[in-house]
């Protein structure tokens, strides 16, 4: 379970995301989507929990590597 203000460890970064760095769950949009803080501001990718574990898509036209992935921190 996913909540607002939870703090998740990035395990593969992109352009976006650094890997070993923390970033923070913004608002939760619903059952799938929610928003993880970029870090700068109030900017923000939607991420997904699935079977895999928490991660944010991208195109690969936007950022090197496709997806970016977290572990929730405890």
């Amino acid at each position: 379970m996913i909540s607002t203000d939870d703090k998740l460890l990035c395990t593969q970064g992109n352009d976006f995301y650094l890997e070993g760095e923390v970033y923070t769950v913004g608002r939760i949009v619903n059952n799938k989507y929610f928003q993880l803080l970029t870090g700068s501001n109030d900017d923000h990718w939607y991420a997904t929990l699935d079977k895999e574990g928490i991660c944010v898509s991208f195109d690969s036209i936007v950022a090197e590597g496709d997806k970016a992935r977290f572990d929730k921190i405890a």
